[in-house]
């Protein structure tokens, strides 16, 4: 038995609205990270590796003790025993993917213990197809929200080529208003772009009040019903080129989540095309054409309002050198999806350009975030549980990306192959994780059985419709070239 000891112990930290609304029934949600390595783990060496780093973050040694009518986060004695789980696994095992798939998803059938920290790292020593061991982390929302955690959890990791240096990890750049004309012209512009701000968030949040009270997504073979935070989920995932998302990214003077959101659109008008696909009459394809056309589908993004400290900022929290700020600061984007077949892939890459150009040219996320942080503080975490809850149920999915490091890193010793997050306890039946590394992205997928029993086919399409795009950006190139 390995513990942890704090030195000392003080009144310790509340809970922010947003952690205690992660604790209500319906949205008791958790976010899993599935790291997958090139070698066996060592569970000793990973011992130690925390303890030199996710340990000395205070949410990672710290339990909810509820104290009157307030609910705390409280240092306390960590035993490693309880939060590093190493299974003993058959190496015989016929289907090695779906038994980490299996084991996985047995973590959606019962909840962290409440007694202790609320984390949880399960080191499997079984072969797959993509790695030789996958280490499973699985994490309670209320310590963080996603993007912060998934980079907390790279900040912990270095380089494989150097493995006293940290990962380095691209930064997103922010557009702004160039002064390229006169100045008077110059502030037309700004009072202009002003204006479309402030119509574009106006429709926006018209848009989202509506959703929680009257607008909702076209039932399809992805839309869950009523209790579907509460059934079993399955977690899988598919490894694509990021050479060929950057390849698409530059021909079309895109951006990376133009691309994904494209793969994304074509993929599922290819799952919902063959759901629909029983008409193979002669009208067939007209009809289904017609039939997806119709469909409004919908996706929930959860923006960052308070940025995330970068890599080196979380590894000097780590070592107790900053007070990067810490939690779950988000505001949600409904971001609607094109659903229809194109003749031509690249048209997937237009309309994502044009979707997220106009979303970018909003404020959405900073009101929606305003706006249930005032309804946490006047009506109480009930009441904003309510109103999430129906945001994400009236809408189809999740959506996410994000950035991972540019070259391949090293989990405290472990070179690893892949880095797969997920989440589950939210009202839907489907979200897609998009997840940079090195030259790879990482397709995620969180899904409910009950809904989708095929998320393999899924994952297929979104290979495939990767490859449709890029094909056609390949040879677009090589006919400009001749």
């Amino acid at each position: 038995m390995e513990e942890i000891k704090m030195a000392s112990r003080d009144e310790g930290e509340p809970l922010s609205p947003t952690a205690k609304l992660f604790h209500e029934p319906s949205l008791n949600c958790y976010v899993i990270a599935m790291v997958g390595c090139k070698t066996s783990l060592n569970p000793q060496v990973i011992r130690e590796g925390l303890c030199q780093t996710l340990l000395k973050h205070p949410r990672f040694i710290s339990q909810m003790v509820k104290k009157g009518k307030k609910t705390k986060w409280i240092p306390t004695t960590i035993d490693l025993d309880n939060h590093i789980i190493v299974p003993e696994i058959d190496s015989n095992i016929e289907h090695p993917d779906r038994f980490v798939e299996d084991y996985i998803s047995n973590f959606t059938k019962t909840p962290l213990d409440l007694s202790k920290p609320l984390w949880e790292l399960h080191l499997l020593n079984i072969k797959t197809s993509n790695a030789e061991a996958v280490g499973v982390f699985r994490i309670h929302h209320s310590i963080g929200d996603g993007v912060s955690l998934i980079s907390l959890l790279i900040a912990a990791t270095r380089k494989s080529s150097n493995l006293d240096a940290l990962p380095t990890v691209p930064t997103q750049k922010r557009d702004t208003l160039h002064h390229r004309s006169s100045p008077f012209w110059w502030w037309l512009m700004a009072i202009w772009w002003g204006l479309v701000l402030i119509w574009h968030t106006m429709v926006d949040l018209v848009l989202f009040t509506l959703t929680i009270f009257f607008i909702k997504d076209t039932p399809t073979p992805l839309k869950g019903q009523l209790g579907v935070e509460l059934n079993n989920k399955r977690f899988t995932y598919c490894i694509v080129s990021m050479d060929d998302i950057k390849l698409v990214k530059n021909e079309m003077n895109t951006t990376i989540n133009d691309v994904l959101l494209a793969i994304t659109q074509a993929a599922l008008t290819r799952y919902l095309n063959r759901a629909y696909g029983l008409d193979e009459n002669s009208n067939g394809v007209k009809h289904r054409s017609n039939v997806l056309k119709k469909i409004q589908l919908r996706a929930s993004i959860l923006v960052n309002i308070r940025p995330v400290g970068g890599i080196q900022d979380l590894a000097d929290m780590m070592a107790e050198k900053s007070k990067v700020k810490w939690g779950n600061g988000m505001g949600y984007i409904i971001l609607p999806f094109s659903i229809g077949l194109h003749e031509d892939p690249l048209e997937y890459v237009r309309q994502a350009k044009a979707t997220i150009d106009r979303k970018k040219h909003s404020l959405e996320a900073i009101c929606s975030y305003t706006c249930a942080k005032l309804v946490l503080n006047l009506l109480g975490v009930k009441v904003a549980a309510t109103i999430t809850r129906r945001v994400l149920f009236n809408t189809t999915l999740s959506f996410s990306n994000v950035l991972g490091p540019v070259e391949e890193i090293s989990f405290y010793g472990h070179h690893v192959e892949y880095i797969a997050p997920g989440v589950y306890g939210h009202p839907q039946a489907l979200t897609i994780h998009f997840q940079s590394y090195a030259n790879k992205m990482t397709i995620s997928l969180s899904v409910d059985p009950l809904v989708i029993p095929d998320p393999y086919l899924l994952c297929d399409d979104l290979e495939q419709s990767l490859k449709l795009i890029c094909d056609v950006v390949k040879r677009k190139h090589s006919t400009n070239v001749v």
